[in-house]
């Protein structure tokens, strides 16, 4: 499966687009690699989002094989590993 359709399908992302434009930004990295939205995503993989808040690393426990996943169902495609917030800088 397509790494910018995982986001979204894993909650990660609201939009698909939006999951693009991180992955073309560099502020996703897949096991420490910065990829294309159209990597493919596999079990056991760690994918790092960076926002300007705050960075998020969540390891991938599975992958659907159905491109709609309820919002329960959700929750069980992914696991958080660490979460870095950050304060905000004045400039």
């Amino acid at each position: 499966m397509r790494l910018d359709l995982f986001l979204k399908l894993s909650r990660v992302c609201p939009r698909r687009s939006i999951a693009q434009k991180l992955c073309e930004a560099g502020l996703v990295l897949l096991n420490q690699r910065p990829v294309k939205p159209a990597h493919p995503v596999k079990a056991g993989d760690i994918i790092a989002v960076r926002r300007p808040d705050r960075e998020t690393e969540f390891r991938v426990l599975t992958v659907p094989e159905a491109r709609n996943v309820s919002r329960r169902d959700a929750k069980d495609l992914i696991e958080v590993i660490a979460e870095k917030r950050f304060e905000p800088v004045d400039l």
